[in-house]
């Protein structure tokens, strides 16, 4: 069976690092979802603005691999401890595939068809989307455990540097919120290493020290 892109998201996130772990983690994390010309149909969509949140499957386009390994180093448990791969949310995956759940803002018909505004993405800017759909109260388990991912990291986050003064505060609260969800492998422990991220045309600099991330730096 092969599969194709139905769709492209575009997010502010251009490179891996400082994407959230997960969907639905940061603030204010916005997507636009634009279909390709062969599903560019309204008729596609209908009724979706019933439902609040989406399910994305879409490609993990940087972490495509051609040799199969069984199991993965979730950063989660410092890089060291080893779990198989379909215990883990690992993007190194046979075949790809990515699931996020996000929530649904706004739909707007266009000239070149129906456009999908979602928030709290944790997606590459233009990953592929193979597909799109809706998320149901079924998928919500009040009972489930979650091993090893209980395990819950989040960092202080301040700023003490120049930021460029185009940047908008809601963006600078949503740099924040990706940061605080501490984007650095775990076995990364150097209080003088200063990280950096990308977010839409800005690099942010910052460094970390024990459970605190000091922004240093923000520049267009």
């Amino acid at each position: 069976m092969e599969i194709r892109p139905v769709a492209k998201i575009y997010t502010a996130f251009k490179d891996k690092f400082g994407i959230p772990r997960q969907s639905g983690r940061g603030k204010s994390l916005l997507g636009k979802i634009v279909f390709e010309p062969d599903f560019r149909f309204n008729e596609a969509v209908r009724e979706i603005e019933g439902f609040s949140h989406l399910w994305l499957i879409f490609d993990f386009s940087m972490s495509h691999c051609d040799k199969f390994s069984p199991t993965v180093r979730p950063p989660r448990l410092g890089g060291n401890k080893r779990v198989g791969v379909f215990a883990s949310r690992s993007p190194f995956r046979p075949n790809s595939l990515g699931l996020s759940s996000v929530r649904l803002l706004s739909v707007e018909h266009t000239k070149e068809g129906p456009v999908l505004t979602v928030d709290g993405v944790d997606i590459l800017d233009g990953t592929p989307i193979y597909d799109v759909k809706p998320y149901l109260s079924s998928d919500l388990h009040p009972d489930a455990r979650f091993g090893y991912a209980e395990i819950c990291h989040s960092l202080k986050v301040s700023v003490d540097g120049d930021v460029d003064p185009s940047l908008d505060k809601d963006d600078l609260l949503s740099i924040i919120s990706c940061i605080e969800e501490d984007p650095r492998p775990s076995y990364h422990d150097n209080p003088e290493r200063v990280y950096k991220m990308q977010y839409k045309d800005y690099t942010v600099c910052f460094t970390v020290k024990s459970d605190k991330a000091t922004i240093t730096k923000i520049t267009k």
